[in-house]
């Protein structure tokens, strides 16, 4: 799906539909959405001989088309009304579908009536709008043929531009119902294509929390998710906070976590587990395996914000997760030849995740129930890695991402390579991203130890790229 209005479109509330003649008004075809639906408030005005008249009207706190007694009252009203306290003009010839002169963000109403006198003196309908900010930590998006669309920061306008989460309609529906507090109110989907945004804070004539811009009906049809990861919701929540939900929405069982986040208001989602410890996470905007604080027991999250993230670009929340109580950790991949790899060794696996200790051979029925947890996420979401604990029970998922690797059980990276720099696993992570960033054209990695091709040691090597082989001993 890539098919949306002008952005300018969104914000003056325009509403397109099959169901009418190409010939309807673009205010009374607002009118008419607004019937079943929320829309950003608004008052529409005609020319009328040198003069000016009211048409359609949605203002909160108001009765539908409420005649007002003057133009400027009802400007004054509508600005009183947004949450900005700022609201745009947008001007139109009914007889062309293509906007005119648009004003964005008036905030007295003496420019708002100035503006309107003006276009309206040169013979054009005006649509006054609710200025609405698209960067209050909601998203905007399309909802079309089963499936969803959408993004923060933007208007419905991000479905045409790469890095939009995009879902079955009725997982995207559950993921923002978890992350916002409440279910994007949409109404009838089938057989229609609809833009709509969602918003923290409770906007529009209805003054709810979802604004409905246009609705298309098309008829019956089904389209596929383009499932991917990271994103811009992702990386607008965190990585591992994207993962564990995609986790927990698929219906994998994952220990009951709190998302607090530097853009959405702190959120839980997750199962009790049979610990009253926690595990304090960071979570950056995309995966740094190891980089970033992970420790048993809770910490300040925002003295942990202050210190590793000064500029607040990197980490997007810190997790409050439950934790399990571990007979078995460890992670699972997929390799270069499309197995599996499960990896991990008896009781808590952080330091196994870090490389500090090697992997030990799992029981078969441990290693039965992770991949039957693969399967099932593969099922749902296709080429996964995750980490994993077992509490002699069943398997938890406490990380997750999307797709498969190229390695194998002695090359991390394919390629070959003139000259091999070798590294002790021994010596951690930081000193291991120190010397990849030294390694010079043409170079490549031996890694020397007994490393788990599932361990943050792993992942490092694979995200800098360089050919890489282990070397044991």
């Amino acid at each position: 799906m890539r098919l949306v209005a002008d952005p300018r479109e969104a914000d003056a509330a325009v509403v397109t539909t099959q169901l009418q003649t190409p010939k309807i008004r673009k205010d009374r075809s607002l009118d008419r959405l607004a019937e079943t639906g929320n829309v950003a408030q608004f008052v529409s005005f005609s020319p009328d001989g040198g003069r000016t008249r009211q048409e359609f009207s949605r203002v909160a706190g108001h009765a539908p088309n409420d005649p007002f007694l003057s133009e400027r009252l009802a400007l004054e009203t509508l600005l009183m009304r947004s949450p900005e306290a700022s609201i745009n003009l947008r001007s139109f010839s009914p007889d062309d579908p293509r906007s005119r002169e648009f004003v964005y963000g008036i905030t007295n109403v003496d420019d708002a009536v100035n503006a309107l006198d003006r276009l309206s003196g040169d013979g054009l309908f005006v649509i006054a709008n609710e200025t609405v900010d698209v960067k209050d930590g909601g998203v905007s998006g399309v909802a079309q043929g089963g499936v969803i669309e959408f993004s923060p920061d933007d208007t419905p306008r991000c479905v045409e531009k790469d890095g939009v989460a995009s879902l079955p309609l009725h997982l995207g529906l559950s993921m923002l119902e978890t992350v916002y507090g409440f279910r994007p109110e949409l109404g009838e989907t089938h057989g229609a294509r609809l833009e709509f945004s969602v918003h923290p804070r409770p906007r529009g004539w209805r003054q709810t929390h979802t604004l409905l811009w246009e609705h298309e009906q098309i008829g019956p049809e089904q389209h596929r998710p383009a499932l991917t990861w990271p994103n811009n919701f992702s990386r607008h929540l965190g990585d591992k906070a994207y993962g564990l939900l995609m986790a927990y929405l698929v219906g994998l069982p994952t220990p009951r976590t709190t998302v607090i986040g530097r853009r959405v208001a702190p959120f839980s989602f997750g199962l009790a587990t049979a610990s009253r410890e926690v595990w304090t996470r960071t979570c950056p905007r995309e995966p740094e395996p190891g980089l970033y604080t992970t420790v048993k027991g809770w910490i300040d999250p925002f003295a942990l914000l202050a210190a590793e993230d000064k500029t607040g670009d990197a980490i997007r929340s810190v997790l409050c997760q439950a934790a399990v109580p571990a007979r078995y950790s460890g992670a699972a991949i997929v390799t270069g030849d499309g197995s599996l790899a499960v990896e991990g060794r008896e009781g808590e696996g952080d330091l196994f995740m870090l490389g500090v200790n090697a992997p030990e051979l799992l029981p078969a029925t441990i290693v039965d129930a992770v991949k039957a947890a693969h399967r099932r996420l593969e099922d749902a979401l296709g080429s996964v890695r995750f980490e994993w604990v077992h509490d002699g029970d069943r398997v938890w998922i406490v990380q997750l991402h999307l797709g498969a690797t190229r390695s194998t059980s002695k090359v991390l990276v394919p390629g070959d390579a003139e000259d091999w720099v070798r590294f002790d696993a021994r010596n951690g992570l930081e000193k291991l991203r120190a010397a990849l960033r030294t390694l010079g054209p043409g170079a490549g990695l031996q890694l020397v130890g007994n490393v788990g091709l599932t361990s943050h040691i792993a992942d490092v090597v694979r995200k800098a790229g360089k050919p890489a082989r282990i070397v044991v001993g």
